[in-house]
């Protein structure tokens, strides 16, 4: 990405990235229209109670806010990149249903305010996660509806197989397309029952991080890549803690890119930013980290810092799809806003990234100000 108000080239894609976006539970309770609190999980049973647990930790949170308070910062940033396309993993489903799954956690939003996202002007959905089904194929159904009315295209999720599949698909003026499929790996905790199928509501779930897999995708895929043509594969796969990529990973990513023609992986899942790979000048983020939640004041985890999010911004070149820069924007939650990270908390973001990445052949270096960019070689 080029210096802070450089808009986009010709010749390049470029594209904003985050990982999981949380907008339900505490911070539904925070927006102008905030949906009925009860919880159904063994210790809580109000999502007021994750605004108190938050307003313990950092003092008070004003309510009702408007819809663009929880970007804070952020949104300042997206307005100087101006990205071609903002692709977000929402890990909420938009629904009044109370048709709760007894899965232990479950978020969701009023519908009312999904203009929190289209305030960030975000415009693809990755649904493919272990949320999204959270409130049952009403709750899906629902969520579906909202965001094409609201304007935003979604991709992983449908009420058939044939929908879940198909990829959010954007022309880029002047430049071509960018086709964003997304997939959900049972890893990462989506259960099998979830997969849609034929007249049956659901994700577009992977039978397995396997060469089997990707050959099945390299199948339905490669007589759709046009020159000219940008492929995006979007995966919520994995755990939610620690930094080690699993070898199948690896081995899944690199097929996507070899066998299928994408020319970007985008994982996420975890709660915190992981390692990040060039391959044959393609970028694998294996993991983009939480970029909004409710989870201030919660305990256990502290030494992955989850509260430090990362906005991903990746420069291709257009039409070979080929990465020709990226930079990093770090960013703390904090009262449920977005607010840019102290210098002291980039340098720890930093030599945690640039560790990680340095295992796959990259680097993390500083750019001007707070934020970070990728080399490799």
């Amino acid at each position: 990405m080029g210096e802070s108000g450089e808009g986009p080239l010709s010749g390049f894609i470029e594209l904003a990235l985050c990982g999981d976006v949380m907008l339900g539970r505490g911070v539904d309770q925070i927006l102008p229209h905030p949906g009925d609190p009860r919880l159904y999980e063994s210790n809580v049973n109000s999502a007021l109670s994750y605004v108190a647990l938050a307003e313990a930790a950092h003092g008070p949170i004003p309510r009702p806010v408007d819809f663009t308070y929880v970007w804070g910062d952020a949104l300042e940033a997206l307005q100087a990149a101006r990205p071609d396309l903002l692709i977000v993993n929402l890990e909420t489903s938009v629904t009044r249903s109370r048709d709760y799954l007894p899965k232990g956690i479950n978020y969701k939003m009023n519908p009312e305010n999904v203009a929190c996202l289209t305030a960030a002007k975000v415009d693809c959905c990755v649904l493919a996660n272990n949320h999204v089904l959270d409130w049952g194929w009403r709750g899906l159904a629902e969520t579906l509806e909202t965001l094409e009315q609201a304007g935003i295209r979604t991709s992983g999720a449908g009420n058939d197989a044939e929908q879940a599949a198909a990829p959010a698909v954007f022309d880029v003026a002047g430049k071509g397309s960018v086709w964003v499929f997304a997939f959900g790996s049972e890893d990462s905790g989506i259960p099998a029952d979830w997969a849609a199928g034929r007249g049956k509501p659901g994700v577009n779930f992977l039978g397995g991080i396997s060469e089997e897999s990707v050959s099945r995708i390299a199948g339905k895929l490669r007589k759709l890549k046009r020159p000219g043509t940008v492929f995006v594969a979007s995966i919520h796969w994995g755990g939610n803690w620690g930094y080690r990529i699993p070898d199948e990973h690896r081995r899944f990513a690199h097929g996507l890119i070899d066998q299928a023609g994408f020319d970007l992986v985008h994982g996420h899942s975890s709660h915190h930013a992981k390692g990040i790979e060039v391959y044959k000048e393609k970028l694998i983020l294996y993991g983009c980290g939480d970029f909004l939640n409710d989870y201030e004041g919660i305990g256990g985890y502290e030494r992955f810092r989850s509260d430090l999010a990362v906005l991903y911004l990746p420069r291709l070149s257009w039409p070979e799809g080929k990465l020709v820069a990226c930079e990093l924007m770090p960013f703390q939650i904090r009262n449920f806003r977005l607010s840019r990270a102290s210098n002291r908390d980039v340098a720890w973001l930093r030599d945690r990234l640039d560790r990680e990445s340095a295992k796959l052949g990259g680097r993390i270096v500083p750019m001007n100000g707070s934020s970070l960019a990728l080399q490799w070689r």
